[in-house]
């Protein structure tokens, strides 16, 4: 007889993840940040932002919203953007708040795509996809950034190293998804590896092997070849102006917090934007909270430790971190609440939803038929 497992250990596991995320973002908020600058300053510097400059800030952090709204549509023909704004909340505000949400999050996605009509080939292509084009566009912010920071010789070795890095994982991914994109045998190969790999895995847990997929990888390869040939330049584009739309909120907060182009060039704010977006993809707090803010104040002290002459030590770092956490607030805080909203709104749109087609009519689509 085949014994269960046993979910005691999932609850622990829970419970060790959240109060190891509360450790770490209370030890970094109340110990790591109050030793470069003090809150009352920060709130100073903060305070001091006029009214035009608030009102820019929060013009801009919607406008930020807006942008990954046509990414979702690009990568899910379809949907539309009223979905793609319920979903992106949603699911962005789920992994902003627990422990190990980015997987939850994924699952509420799934669910609001499925009452939405799309099969399990659409989701999946769909999740590949936005994946993709999101890790090469964070893999190349770095390179970017150091081309205009050469340009003006301001390199640093921080960045230099982070830039180095994301060459040679940008070329890899991109390697990687050309070679299976370009023959079927590799991509059956591939799939087979993987397949190999889960059932392990699935034994180790004691479920059942997982079947066939080499040739899921195959239909998968064709299905990924269709769409990026019909969207790759809505996909590029929309990509691109998202993470310059998030740039945008962070830079305009630098900047009226009191932090001038001498100081900290945009250039530099670019580079430190660079390596903040790398900081993301490491699932140790929810929304890298935290880690993240530490990380964006790091390197901004660090860009302007030799530029703010005529402004004291303690100054320029409480409008570093008012800065700061001005643009988690915006961009991190606001979407917590806001995915609230927009998951009652799935819960109670009951017009968006769809019968999912049965697998016959998955399959003769997924072929083209």
């Amino acid at each position: 007889m085949t014994a269960r497992p046993r979910p005691g250990w999932k609850r622990i596991w829970r419970t060790f993840q959240l109060f190891a995320s509360l450790a770490i973002v209370s030890g970094i908020f109340a110990f790591a940040i109050p030793k470069i600058a003090d809150y009352h300053a920060v709130w100073r510097a903060i305070a001091g932002m006029t009214w035009v400059e608030i009102t820019s800030l929060v013009g801009a952090m919607l406008l930020n919203l807006t942008t990954y709204w046509p990414q979702q549509t690009a990568a899910m023909p379809g949907l539309t953007i009223a979905q793609a704004a319920v979903n992106n909340q949603s699911s962005t505000s789920i992994a902003n708040t627990l422990p190990g949400g980015g997987m939850v999050a994924v699952g509420v996605s799934y669910a609001m795509y499925r009452s939405w009509g799309f099969t399990n080939s659409q989701v999946a292509l769909s999740v590949l996809v936005t994946g993709i084009w999101n890790m090469f566009m964070k893999l190349g912010l770095p390179i970017v950034a150091l081309v205009f920071l050469v340009s003006e010789g301001q390199t640093t070795g921080g960045l230099l190293v982070a830039a180095v890095i994301g060459v040679t994982a940008l070329l890899g991914a991109v390697v990687g998804f050309a070679l299976v994109l370009w023959k079927k045998a590799f991509a059956r190969r591939i799939g087979n590896g993987l397949g190999r790999a889960m059932s392990f895995l699935s034994k180790l847990f004691r479920k059942s092997p997982v079947i066939d997929w080499g040739e899921r990888a195959v239909r998968f390869r064709r299905e990924t070849i269709d769409l990026v040939t019909k969207q790759w330049v809505k996909l590029t584009v929309s990509t691109v102006v998202s993470h310059l739309a998030l740039f945008l909120v962070l830079l305009l907060a630098v900047r009226h917090v009191g932090v001038s182009e001498h100081q900290i060039s945009t250039a530099q704010v670019l580079g430190v934007f660079a390596f903040g977006r790398l900081i993301t993809a490491l699932p140790i707090t929810p929304g890298g909270v935290g880690i993240v803010e530490l990380g964006y104040i790091a390197g901004f002290v660090l860009a302007g430790r030799d530029h703010h002459a005529g402004v004291p030590d303690d100054v320029f770092h409480a409008q570093i971190v008012a800065a700061v956490l001005v643009f988690r607030a915006l961009s991190y805080g606001f979407q917590i609440p806001l995915g609230g909203l927009t998951y009652l709104i799935w819960r109670h749109k009951k017009s968006w939803r769809k019968p999912v087609p049965t697998k016959e009519a998955a399959v003769a689509e997924g072929a083209g038929l």
